[in-house]
């Protein structure tokens, strides 16, 4: 589904500046899988994601995508087939839209309440319902006024509309208070089990990951540190010595 083969990128090359962030980075990614890719701070995470993205060009290597080479596709001709749900919840969802308007646009309306139909309006509730978080009573409050942790379920509702080929997940639980953390990751369970999709998931928290994710994949400046299933990983000596060096 999504083949990474022997990609690196070296940021301000040339310069004292250079950081070489990837190193000859190889990622396989069957349909449907949900891995998490784990690292600490600089280990190439968020630059990972950014080359699946688009938001630059690798140095070398390459990225496909069900079969076709997406090395030098565009960014926003990869948007319509690669979601990413951001550390900043504002930037997923329209704040000063309603949550039925933002649904609406998710839906493929512009956002344009006219173009909603009643059984459109069910959808929604239905589908709100399903976070179990009392959102489909709110439909007409600004999304401005929910929490983080509410803003980020509503956004990863809002990407089973229309669903992507591939979800990024880049930290998603970033800056919340334990409780916020908690409904989301309810949430990601639930999208999980039962959508078909496939989903890239970015944390540092191994304890966040460990219950909702096949396998892991972690990184260790721009290297391929382990990867396996779940239990194997973090079982992984090296992987133990990386994380209690932190």
């Amino acid at each position: 589904m999504l083949e990474i083969s022997h990609i690196s990128k070296t940021f301000n090359p040339g310069t004292a500046n250079a950081k070489k962030a990837i190193d000859d980075l190889s990622l396989s990614v069957a349909e449907g899988d949900f891995i998490t890719v784990i690292g600490a701070n600089g280990a190439g995470k968020s630059t990972l994601f950014n080359a699946i993205a688009g938001s630059f060009i690798t140095d070398s290597g390459s990225i496909s995508l069900d079969g076709k080479d997406i090395t030098l596709m565009p960014e926003h001709k990869r948007a319509k087939s690669i979601g990413r749900l951001f550390q900043d919840p504002m930037r997923g969802t329209a704040p000063g839209m309603t949550i039925e308007e933002n649904l609406a646009l998710a839906a493929g309306h512009g956002g344009w309440l006219s173009r909603v139909s009643k059984g459109d309006k069910k959808l929604f509730r239905d589908k709100l319902a399903l976070l179990e978080m009392g959102l489909e009573d709110r439909m007409s409050q600004p999304v401005g006024l929910l929490s983080g942790g509410q803003r980020q379920a509503l956004t990863l509702m809002m990407a089973t509309f229309n669903p992507p080929k591939l979800l990024l997940l880049d930290e998603p639980a970033a800056g919340m208070n334990p409780n916020e953390t908690a409904e989301l990751m309810k949430t990601i369970r639930f999208v999980r089990d039962h959508f078909d999709m496939t989903v890239l998931l970015i944390e540092h928290d191994m304890k966040l990951v460990s219950g909702i994710c096949e396998r892991l994949t972690v990184l260790n400046f721009g290297h391929m540190l382990a990867e396996g299933p779940t239990s194997e990983v973090l079982s992984n000596p090296e992987v133990i010595k990386a994380y209690l060096g932190e």
